[in-house]
């Protein structure tokens, strides 16, 4: 799901609508795979890479090629049953560059204790990862019809 939010500006000092990206899902019993029923950070790190990929095939018509995370947080345990929002928004762009600020939160969780399909609503949704990521995107010198939003040169 993609959202049009306020306004950014681009490197040519122009306003340009944000581009975010988010994803729901719920996770399989399937993906437990540390003692104690935990799912592996690389589950989230997925989720992720799928909406990085969105928003550069929004914003340049081609998926680009994930370059980097930085400043990966663990926050909280995930754990089958759980139901995760993962959400993206484009905060800098370059001519080959998109730098793009994720979160993930636990919308739902399992209650395994409480019985083998009981599960609960969170008041308020818990932070469970953030990271920053980088990916490139091909330079196009003649073709730009396929973005939304023409890029700037490289600073």
């Amino acid at each position: 799901m993609n959202t049009t939010a306020p306004a950014q500006q681009s490197a040519r000092g122009e306003q340009t609508p944000e581009t975010t990206a988010f994803l729901r899902v719920r996770v399989g019993q399937e993906e437990a795979h540390y003692g104690g029923d935990l799912v592996d950070g690389a589950r989230i790190l997925r989720l992720f890479g799928d909406l990085v990929t969105e928003i550069t095939i929004r914003t340049d018509g081609d998926e680009g090629l994930l370059a980097q995370y930085s400043e990966v947080r663990f926050a909280a345990p995930v754990k089958p049953g759980d139901y995760i929002e993962a959400r993206g928004r484009l905060v800098r762009r370059t001519r080959l560059r998109r730098v793009v600020e994720l979160e993930a939160h636990k919308v739902l969780s399992a209650r395994p204790g409480a019985g083998e399909s009981a599960a609960a609503v969170l008041d308020a949704p818990q932070l469970v990862c953030s990271a920053t990521a980088t990916t490139v995107v091909p330079y196009r010198r003649t073709d730009t019809a396929t973005a939304l939003n023409p890029v700037a040169e490289e600073t």
